[in-house]
Parts: structure tokens; sequence; C-alpha cells
């Protein structure tokens, strides 16, 4: 009986961790929608023009001091 209830307890620290992880992920996934998807896009576009932005001037700025 009491090997038992030490199997339970080792047992039920991986199961509640495997639920907790199961309920996180599956409440990511709802409310996805294409306007989150068109939202992260456009943002990601935003990013990327900014990046080559700065790229230009500090392009630009490293060659002025380099003369």
């Amino acid at each position: 009986m009491e090997d038992a209830f030490y199997l339970i307890a080792v047992l039920a620290c991986p199961a509640g961790m495997g639920i907790m992880m199961w309920f996180m992920m599956r409440g990511q996934h709802d409310g996805k929608d294409e306007s989150t998807l068109a939202e992260q896009n456009r943002e990601l576009a935003e990013l990327r023009s900014e990046v080559e932005s700065l790229r230009r001037q500090r392009d630009h700025d490293g060659a002025r001091t380099v003369r």
C-alpha cells in the first residue's frame, strides 16, 4: 500500500505538468485569426524597413567618418 502511494506521488508530478502544458498550448492557439496574422505581417514589414533604414544610415555615417 505504501509503495502504491509513492508510485502515485511520483507519477502525479509529470502528469500534472503535462496537463498544464497542454492547457497553456491550447490557450495560445485560441483566438488566432487572419486579422492577427495580417497585423503581424504588417509589423514585420515595418520592422524590416526600419532595419534597412538604420543600415543605410550606419553605412552613410561610417563612410563619412572614414574620410
